[in-house]
């Protein structure tokens, strides 16, 4: 039955949001009729957004479908032990016209007893940034609960905040319990625990378009937030040629950057499936007989019975992620 396993491309799950924009059907040439395209779910298991396969003989099924049918063929004998029919990880594309909320995510202790749900340790790596582009993340100084909670009361939040001027190719770990959000102009990809539990504590006194406020979430967010945490949240890495690079490496997922100038073979010895995100040029993967492209925008997922692979392009950058 794993012999029927391929490269897996999904069908985008598009969300309107207020702050978003029109970058993902423009420039990554996602499909829809809704106005303001703030994210594109490119991999997702959330209960009521499940993707569905796109390409193929398995096209039509359902992830959570794919996991009853295949198992550890499909997500590794480790991963399969851990989280079961779950899969682990959430993947989009996300544009900002404007900024996002001020918010942040509980841990996994906080998610379960409140939500039923895992924490939201993510990444974020920078596709575009407009001219002056910002992110935000962590406070510009020390902070206490105290403080925070004046500022709060005061609408001046955005004082203590600090901002990251950000350019294409930024790459940021936002762990859970940091205050953070996406500036206007930037279009990223993001790589997440599978979560949808957000607390939004300030959301720039904005209205929607019948006029009302968007939802605070403060009384609880002030037990999720870290005010300990150091300003580690910027990933340097390597942009090697022709090789895995590592990015971020935490209990959740790896992530490395990948730019390919030629055809390379690669072994899968993680027990995990891999996650290809295509952010620059176009690629080639190649399985058996089977060749599978992925553009800038795709993202595909290599279930993890398949041990060897080749990947070719003459320019194109990748994220490569596993568990």
């Amino acid at each position: 039955m794993a012999d029927d396993l391929y490269p897996l491309k999904f069908q985008p799950i598009l969300k309107e949001r207020i702050w978003g924009g029109n970058k993902l059907k423009t420039v990554l040439n996602k499909p829809s009729t809704l106005s303001n395209v703030g994210e594109s779910w490119e991999l997702s298991d959330v209960e009521g957004d499940v993707s569905i396969v796109a390409n193929g003989s398995l096209k039509g099924r359902s992830l959570k479908e794919l996991q009853q049918m295949y198992g550890k063929d499909l997500v590794g004998l480790h991963n399969h032990k851990i989280f079961g029919d779950k899969f682990p990880l959430l993947i989009k594309f996300i544009d900002a016209r404007e900024d996002l909320s001020i918010q942040l995510h509980p841990n996994d202790e906080l998610a379960k007893k409140r939500h039923n749900s895992f924490g939201k340790t993510e990444m974020w790596y920078v596709m575009h940034a407009d001219e002056d582009s910002n992110l935000i993340v962590g406070f510009n100084q020390k902070i206490t609960s105290e403080l925070y909670l004046k500022h709060l009361e005061n609408k001046t939040l955005p004082e203590i905040l600090n901002f990251d001027k950000v350019t294409s190719g930024d790459a940021y770990f936002i762990e859970v319990g940091r205050i953070h959000a996406i500036g206007a102009g930037v279009m990223l990809a993001e790589i997440q625990q599978t979560s949808d539990v957000t607390y939004r504590v300030y959301d720039w006194d904005r209205v929607d378009a019948q006029g009302n406020e968007r939802e605070l979430h403060n009384d609880l967010a002030i037990d999720a937030i870290d005010f300990d945490m150091s300003d580690d949240f910027r990933v340097q890495y390597s942009k090697a040629h022709n090789q895995s690079n590592k990015m971020v490496n935490c209990p959740y997922f790896t992530t490395n950057y990948m730019h390919i100038t030629k055809p390379l073979k690669i072994q899968n010895d993680h027990d995990s499936f891999i996650i290809y995100i295509c952010v620059e040029g176009e690629a080639k993967i190649k399985t058996g007989n089977l060749m599978e492209s992925i553009k800038k925008g795709e993202t595909v997922l290599l279930p993890a019975v398949i041990s060897s692979f080749e990947i070719s392009a003459e320019n194109a950058t990748l994220l490569e992620v596993y568990v």
